[in-house]
């Protein structure tokens, strides 16, 4: 493999390698195990995904995105965000763009280091649902947007179980046969939400994720009344805002918005892949 330059990037806490792919320095086909390798923390770069922009016959590129376990992912909101503003800054793409993914074309808006994100039209909303863990029933929201996201409304986020609750959620039979990811909410009395995600893919909780945070403003909207737009406070820090149009339980017209910050760019050594 010849020598790959990326960008480490972190969306609101949620970090990505970033690589301009439209040369092959990365082949489809070896994909896998790079991701695989080269998430690892403290033995290699470590992310929480690896997105290639490669070219597109219609758009400014389209993406492959990889969660750290080498699957490949339909959409992820924050690392969406971090590809626009690369493309940007790399001269791929202008300010305003338009990328394909797994889950249809995305459109964004890069304004300084934040990108305003239009994401694919969510499905129906599912509420109230029933999860029986260990004689225990939690009531849970369910809906896709570009990934499937379950959602639970809490206290107090801190004091949630996310991982051990959140990884029994994620393998439920009510979500499968392929899962979910899966998020604690809770409703701050300023009006913006607080939450936190065990994120699919991964296998543990990430400091932020973007489609989570779409997820979770949906639900808000519904079952406590909040209206556009919605602050979300993911625990990496700072906010994500989402905006949508309501009408009922369907919605439509929704925007993600947040930082999309360059952390470094660099060359990855033989040694990193080992």
């Amino acid at each position: 493999m010849e020598t790959v330059e990326f960008s480490k990037m972190s969306g609101s806490g949620n970090d990505f390698i970033v690589i301009d792919n439209r040369n092959t320095a990365v082949s489809e086909a070896s994909s896998v195990d790079f991701v695989r390798r080269v998430c690892r923390r403290r033995l290699s770069v470590g992310a929480d995904g690896v997105i290639f922009l490669e070219p597109s016959e219609t758009v400014d590129f389209r993406w492959r995105f990889y969660n750290a376990d080498g699957s490949l992912a339909e959409m992820c909101g924050n690392g969406a965000r971090c590809a626009a503003r690369f493309a940007y800054l790399n001269r791929i793409a202008g300010k305003q763009l338009a990328f394909e993914t797994l889950a249809g074309t995305i459109s964004a808006q890069v304004i300084d280091r934040r990108v305003r994100l239009k994401m694919t039209a969510p499905s129906p909303l599912k509420c109230d649902l029933s999860v029986v863990l260990a004689e225990k029933t939690y009531a849970v929201c369910h809906v896709d947007t570009g990934v499937p996201h379950a959602v639970l409304l809490v206290d107090d986020v801190n004091q949630a179980d996310v991982i051990g609750i959140g990884r029994k959620i994620r393998y439920h039979d009510a979500f499968a046969p392929g899962g979910t990811n899966v998020n604690f909410v809770a409703l701050n009395s300023d009006g913006t939400l607080a939450i936190r995600t065990y994120e699919r893919g991964v296998e543990d909780e990430t400091l932020a994720c973007g489609t989570g945070a779409v997820a979770a403003a949906l639900v808000a909207a519904v079952k406590a009344g909040r209206t556009s737009p919605v602050q979300v406070r993911p625990r990496g820090g700072g906010t994500l805002n989402v905006h949508f149009a309501r009408e009922g339980e369907s919605f439509t017209s929704v925007y993600l918005e947040g930082d999309a910050r360059v952390v470094y760019t660099g060359r990855l050594a033989p040694e990193a892949l080992e």
